[in-house]
């Protein structure tokens, strides 16, 4: 088990008394020298996969994608149900996830189109926390929220970092990519550095690595891959596994992407630190038209305000806590993951309110129900809110929808003309929500506002997609 090393005083002109209290030892003397105290704290590991589908993991129902590995973990741990992110694409709702708080509040509202500073400098991110409670940490793989110097992992709160600044790259060696100073290079601690292989298997190579030099310390570890984003890249061996598959390339990704958590998980258990390991498994948004990913029996899919665009697969693994598996149906957010991490790193929260809340009760059993019963989206012309079982859909120049998702989970039946009631309530809501945020400091293309538009206008009216990318629009024009 892994601790953490606090002070308390002691001296040698008192007499002597010995506490044991809840396993942490404690000698107190009553002067002047100092004690180290030792706290029993676990290590914590974030899973963030890229663009998965949610129904592409076995323990989400898949029949044809093989994620043994991870379901063992689902499987042993507490399945989270309703459970979304702040955002519907990539960057912000990694910001989000990253400080506990909606990205919103800080302006991080939308993907960038190129350089930009990233996450501001005055919000705490949970590296930067975790760090201050005595946390050795890391982060691999896809960063993608900031470019700037003051940006970068090091920069905020990360004691290692080796993977790439942008949102995608290939994975595999790339002479066009992997070049010093070129954002999808691969960097160690902001070095350029070249890699030999697959980059998923790299990659959890790089984290056995840094598990193995801190198995006597606490440690916080942000695995982050692009699997299952694009480009559409798998190994010879791991293609041929799946040949003839409806999915190669998707089932192929998601195979190796299984097989690179099995070994991190095995490091784990080889060093006797899994059962005091906190795990959290979650997508970082919903499936993309892109990767052959499926969201079903979810509406929507990445980049839309939709359920399949943010309700995502979410899990926690946690042994020494979770003693029954099980799942819970309570309504929960990735804002929640930092508010987590506070409390069980013992970690006062930062000045700033955050936005998600710790879920260590609802592991425990000493709470019940819903985490959140609001919860808030929006990028640009595109907003929704959820209350208890309602969601709300807001698009610019098209109008509401509001949906009873506890009988209406695929969002086919708008109810916003019937029930003028809770759509008021809700529109009130949201407006609160955004008095309390700021502008977006920078925007999406013109191009893709407009493709996000016209599929929200299809999904609305339950028709089928016209177009998905900026190549369409002609189609709409003519």
């Amino acid at each position: 088990m892994k601790s953490i090393q606090l002070q308390a005083p002691f001296c040698w002109t008192h007499k002597i008394g010995l506490f044991f209290i809840l396993g942490v030892s404690i000698v107190y003397f009553g002067n002047c020298t100092q004690k180290k105290v030792q706290i029993l704290v676990p290590n914590v590991l974030v899973i963030l996969v890229d663009d998965a589908g949610y129904a592409d993991f076995g323990f989400m129902g898949s029949a044809d994608l093989e994620t043994p590995n991870i379901d063992q973990l689902a499987a042993n741990g507490i399945i989270f149900t309703d459970a979304h992110v702040s955002a519907s694409v990539c960057a912000p709702s990694r910001a989000g996830l990253l400080t506990g708080r909606y990205q919103q509040r800080f302006g991080f509202e939308c993907n960038a189109l190129s350089h930009f500073q990233g996450i501001d400098t005055s919000e705490w991110t949970i590296a930067e926390m975790m760090k201050s409670g005595g946390y050795q940490t890391a982060a691999f793989g896809k960063w993608h929220v900031g470019d700037a110097p003051e940006s970068r992992p090091n920069a905020r709160g990360f004691d290692h970092f080796y993977g790439f600044l942008s949102g995608a790259r290939s994975y595999f060696p790339n002479p066009n990519e992997d070049q010093p100073g070129h954002l999808k290079s691969i960097r160690s601690n902001d070095t350029f550095t070249n890699f030999e292989g697959y980059l998923t298997d790299v990659l959890a190579t790089e984290a056995i690595k840094f598990i193995d030099q801190h198995a006597e310390d606490p440690f916080f570890i942000y695995w982050s891959p692009n699997a299952v984003h694009t480009p559409m890249e798998a190994t010879e061996e791991d293609l041929v596994k799946f040949e003839g598959h409806s999915r190669q390339k998707l089932a192929a990704m998601t195979w190796s992407l299984d097989r690179a958590i099995g070994h991190i998980i095995e490091k784990l258990e080889n060093e006797n630190l899994l059962d005091n390991t906190l795990i959290f498994f979650l997508s970082d948004n919903g499936g993309a038209t892109t990767n052959q990913s499926s969201n079903l029996p979810l509406k929507g899919f990445k980049g839309n305000k939709y359920e399949g665009g943010h309700r995502i697969p979410f899990f926690i693994h946690w042994p020494n806590k979770i003693k029954q598996p099980s799942k819970f149906d309570g309504l929960t957010s990735s804002l929640d993951i930092m508010a987590t991490c506070a409390d069980v790193a013992n970690v006062d929260n930062p000045t700033v309110q955050l936005d998600g809340v710790s879920l260590v009760p609802y592991i425990e059993g000493r709470s019940t129900g819903n985490p959140h019963h609001k919860l808030y989206w929006r990028k640009e012309g595109m907003a929704a809110t959820r209350n208890d079982q309602f969601k709300m859909i807001r698009i610019q120049d098209l109008g509401y929808r509001l949906y009873d998702l506890q009988g209406d989970l695929a969002e086919s039946r708008d109810l916003s003309e019937s029930n003028m009631r809770t759509l008021n309530s809700m529109q009130d809501q949201l407006a609160d929500w955004e008095d309390e945020m700021i502008d977006p400091l920078w925007v999406e293309s013109p191009e893709w506002n407009q493709v996000t538009w016209y599929i929200h206008q299809d999904l609305f009216n339950n028709n089928q997609i016209r177009i998905k990318s900026p190549q369409g629009l002609s189609k709409i024009s003519n």
